[in-house]
């Protein structure tokens, strides 16, 4: 039994080694298979797996950039940001976001909409995530929440920045406004789902925006597996929005705006020969700081049912006839055309027949024998029935567009309008119908389909005054400077035009010389204009044209001024429209006399590096 035992030893040690060999090599493979996975994972793929890590680790934040201020062409600030006192509440914070809100509400308004908006925001994401309850608070409110947040628990104070216009409805339709973007204009940009910012709405807020926005900057901070920020990491900073430089003058921007603030009007003021717009005013208008911080909904109903309409832009948006601002331009037609030459004379007994139907005068008894300055001068309707019929709508209305009728100007206000010149084939397109021709003798004093906007006004004059000039309007200067090019009209016509202007306020006849200027060193050319808005019937002609004065406001003509100053070297043209003012003379002559003269006392068109002039104290 021992020697057995002894014998098959060996063999059994042989049996367990080859089992312990095959054990190990198992063993073995196994090991070199899970080193080479983890040499794998750390050191091959240890860059992306980092990357994987940090994602999770490391959250990016936006920083949103400054809003770039608007100056003017002094450098004047008209649209800037400043401090927002806000408040958060971070629900983890409190035990009952319900009664903090209570308690809250008796320092700062918090109405229903905005209770329900924040209770529900604070079930739906995180609990340490701050939700908004209040912006743009006063400082009064915001100190109120400070001096009480021992009693307010979860509530945080914060201080960021919001636009901010200085001068509200002084400068409203030419700026714009600012509000949160709807979920169109946001798209996939991150930077405009960032709850506070706002972008440019209107104006030339809109127009640029984008050099105004500047770019986003950015923050890594550290979170945990909840997302709760448990350290900053690093930070870039955002880069602020460009500046954006006006040709305005602001201090005659405010003049022009507090001049008109009592009437439903509009004044824009012109370079002629380069085309600054130096002062561009309608009223009444609307605060933009009301859009900023979300318009109230009283707020908003009155400016939408107010009569004198003040979300509208006036000066681009309002379309007018032109009335007899518009006879400089037939005045042209005639002697390029050469149906006349500026001697021609035509009698003036008060009313002009054309078959059946009378035309009339604005001076019922007649003004007599007229020449063309004559005519321009008292303003003859008469003069101009006869200039019209000469000369057919068609030359009138290419001589209109020569001088920018008809044309939507691009000057960084959107929704321009383009008004209307008619012609005979528009009238065919439009109507199916062909053109009569008493409708041209109504288009010769500026009335019937014609339709200007005061922008349009203000270039014609500007055109007439430099000589002939094709200048545009700008409220940008562009980097390089182009000259405009001649328009196709003579010399002859246009010195015609220009001294019938000048006797308009110069001449004791003349329409406007009771809104001449009378300071010494000091001059303006000019025309009158009164446009119906309805028609004087025949019976009431018979009894009695009734007064403007004595009309219902929405039932008064229009009054419009164009002019033009100083008389001997033109630099400002100007134009004015007076909603239901009555007559272009009384209403509109003295705004643009007050205004005109004020930017020839500033000198508004001068080098913006020189020292700004003292004011002219003219009362407003």
């Amino acid at each position: 039994m021992k020697a057995t035992t002894r014998k098959n030893r060996p063999d059994r040690l042989k049996v367990f080694t080859r089992r312990a060999i095959i054990v190990a090599s198992i063993k073995g493979t196994l090991i070199a298979v899970l080193a080479s996975r983890m040499y794998y994972l750390q050191v091959i793929e240890s860059n992306r797996f980092k990357k994987l890590a940090d994602e999770n680790r490391i959250s990016i934040r936006l920083l949103a950039p400054v809003r770039g201020r608007i100056v003017d062409r002094f450098g004047e600030i008209m649209a800037t940001n400043r401090a927002d006192y806000r408040a958060y509440i971070i629900p983890e914070q409190t035990a009952d976001v319900a009664a903090t809100l209570d308690a809250l509400a008796k320092i700062i308004p918090i109405d229903d909409g905005d209770r329900t908006r924040i209770l529900a925001t604070s079930r739906r994401q995180r609990s340490f995530f701050a939700v908004p309850v209040a912006e743009n608070l006063s400082w009064d409110e915001f100190a109120r929440i400070n001096i009480a947040s021992p009693d307010l628990p979860g509530v945080q104070p914060d201080v960021g920045t919001t636009r901010y216009y200085p001068y509200r409805d002084l400068t409203a339709h030419l700026l714009g406004y600012v509000g949160a973007p709807n979920e169109e204009e946001a798209g996939n940009d991150p930077l405009l789902h960032l709850p506070s910012f706002k972008i440019g709405k209107n104006g030339l807020e809109r127009t640029f925006d984008a050099p105004l926005r500047g770019v986003a900057g950015n923050m890594k901070v550290e979170v945990n597996a909840y997302g709760r920020v448990i350290r900053e990491l690093d930070q870039e900073q955002a880069t602020p929005g460009a500046e954006l430089k006006l040709t305005i003058d602001l201090g005659l921007q405010k003049f022009a705006a507090e001049r008109i603030s009592a009437e439903s009007a509009s004044v824009i003021v012109m370079d002629v020969h380069n085309g600054d717009v130096l002062a561009f005013a309608s009223m009444p208008a609307y605060d933009p700081n009301d859009f900023n911080v979300g318009i109230r909904q009283d707020t908003w109903k009155m400016l939408l049912n107010d009569i004198r309409k003040p979300l509208v832009d006036k000066i681009v948006q309002g379309q007018y006839p032109p009335g007899s601002t518009f006879k400089m331009v037939v005045a042209m037609a005639a002697l390029e055309s050469g149906a006349v030459n500026a001697s021609h004379e035509v009698y003036c007994p008060g009313k002009r027949r054309l078959g059946n139907h009378v035309f009339h005068c604005w001076k019922r008894e007649g003004h007599g024998t007229q020449n063309m300055i004559g005519g321009i001068r008292n303003s003859c309707d008469v003069y101009f029935y006869d200039l019209a019929e000469r000369t057919g709508v068609d030359a009138i209305a290419a001589m209109a567009r020569r001088f920018g009728l008809g044309e939507a100007f691009d000057i960084g206000i959107p929704h321009t309008a383009s008004g209307l010149v008619p012609s005979m084939a528009w009238k065919q397109k439009r109507f199916g119908v062909s053109w009569q021709k008493g409708e041209t003798l109504i288009v010769g004093i500026g009335q019937g389909y014609i339709l200007t906007t005061p922008l349009q006004l203000a270039v014609m004059t500007a055109r007439i005054a430099n000589g002939g000039y094709a200048v545009m309007p700008r409220l940008v200067r562009p980097k390089k400077e182009s000259k405009p090019s001649r328009i196709e009209v003579s010399d002859y016509a246009l010195s015609v035009v220009r001294q019938g202007m000048v006797e308009v306020t110069t001449s004791a006849r003349g329409t406007a010389y009771g809104a001449r200027i009378t300071e010494e060193g000091y001059s303006m050319a000019g025309k009158t204009g009164t446009a119906q808005v309805r028609r004087i019937t025949k019976e009431e002609r018979a009894i009695r044209v009734i007064k403007n004065e004595d009309k219902p406001w929405i039932e008064r003509d229009h009054a419009l001024f164009v002019g033009y100053g100083p008389i001997d070297n033109p630099r400002y043209a100007i134009a004015v429209v007076v909603e239901h003012g009555g007559s272009g003379s009384k209403a509109a002559g003295p705004i643009a006399r007050d205004v005109l003269l004020e930017a020839m006392r500033r000198n508004s068109a001068r080098d913006p590096d020189a020292p700004t002039p003292p004011s002219s104290g003219i009362e407003v």
